[in-house]
């Protein structure tokens, strides 16, 4: 189904401007709302003609969370914690269950609507909480800022937050899918701005844009890059004029590296990425699940953990393949029985592919 956007006139003009450009180019965006755009909006399809094809890539939180770092919630809420969550973490299996199913047995779980929301529930309660900390550069500084303004005894935080730059270097260096350009999240942007990606182009030669989340937010953004695959340039430009500068919110960005540094960790679908994920510092470490709760984490020290047979959430957010591609979506995965996370999260690429497609 193909909804109506405002000034969808000057859509079509932006795609017949590519259209005559006369190339075949492969994009990726690292953002769920960008996917939802793409796919709502039928902007896939009409892209596809002008020569376009765009790939999700690791762009959605919740997807690129690990079995390893699924289990370690389970295991602390079956040994008594309150675990305080996102309601899209609820349902994504891990390696043996789900924080739903931990639910269903007893297990005192409960969603979450944001930092502050996981720090009232702390003081009002009598029992060790883990907050499970999940999000890129732009919740991450939330999480920072309650951390150094003081928070219950009782509130621990499982760290599950990682960075976008490195990811996009992991991508590069892979060289699994070849990339004429890369659409830049703009909520990730607000907060780190475009400085933090120049790099790749500099690098690695790939085009970037930073792009809004309407659809000649997006549009235009794919225009941009064609311009500069047109021009055989490479840089970093920004679309989302309207919220995102070069230096970023310098302030966010202070206050989340004084509370977190950078640490090597997986990704789903991809193996250590150097510097990706965080950790709370030092002097936050009395805050850190993994370290209160040692012994109760022991059981999964050197544990190995393999994606769901069949699944190709990995490959997805690697954007080396499609939804539609994976033998589950739609049979076996469907947002009411997931097998894996893209499909759990209403960021997940196979989660909104269904959707629309239901919904058309």
């Amino acid at each position: 189904m193909m909804y109506r956007f405002r000034d969808r006139e000057m859509g079509e003009r932006i795609i017949q401007k590519i259209k005559q450009m006369g190339q075949e180019i492969t994009l990726m965006h690292v953002c769920g709302t960008h996917q939802d755009t793409l796919i709502r909006y039928g902007l896939q399809g009409m892209l596809a003609e002008a020569g376009v094809d765009i790939r999700q890539g690791p762009g959605c939180p919740v997807c690129v969370t690990t079995p390893r770092e699924i289990e370690e919630s389970i295991l602390l809420a079956k040994s008594g914690k309150t675990i305080l969550v996102f309601g899209d973490m609820l349902k994504v299996p891990g390696a043996t269950s789900s924080l739903s199913q931990a639910k269903t047995e007893g297990c005192d779980v409960r969603i979450v609507y944001g930092v502050d929301d996981a720090v009232r529930l702390a003081s009002e309660l009598d029992k060790e909480c883990v907050f499970m900390s999940i999000g890129f550069e732009t919740t991450t500084p939330s999480s920072a800022a309650a951390l150094k303004a003081g928070t219950p005894d009782n509130f621990h935080v499982l760290t599950c937050n990682r960075l976008i730059p490195p990811a996009l270097k992991a991508i590069a260096e892979m060289g699994e899918i070849r990339l004429d350009g890369l659409i830049e999240p703009g909520h990730v942007s607000t907060i780190i701005g475009s400085l933090p990606y120049e790099f790749i182009s500099k690098e690695y030669g790939i085009p970037q844009v930073v792009a809004g989340f309407e659809p000649l937010d997006l549009l235009m953004g794919v225009y941009m890059l064609a311009k500069q695959k047109k021009k055989g340039e490479a840089r970093v430009e920004i679309e989302y004029t309207r919220a995102v500068r070069r230096e970023g919110n310098p302030k966010a960005v202070e206050v989340m590296n004084s509370v977190f540094e950078p640490v090597d960790v997986k990704w789903r679908g991809f193996p250590v990425i150097p510097a990706s994920g965080l950790e709370l510092r030092g002097e936050y470490s009395s805050k850190n699940a993994r370290l209160a709760f040692e012994d109760e984490l022991a059981e999964l020290k050197g544990k190995e953990f393999a994606e769901p047979k069949g699944c190709l959430c990995g490959e997805v957010l690697r954007g080396i393949a499609n939804s539609e591609e994976c033998p589950l979506f739609g049979t076996g995965c469907t947002p009411e029985t997931p097998i894996g996370p893209c499909m759990v999260s209403t960021e997940g690429s196979c989660n909104i592919v269904y959707k629309y497609g239901k919904m058309g």
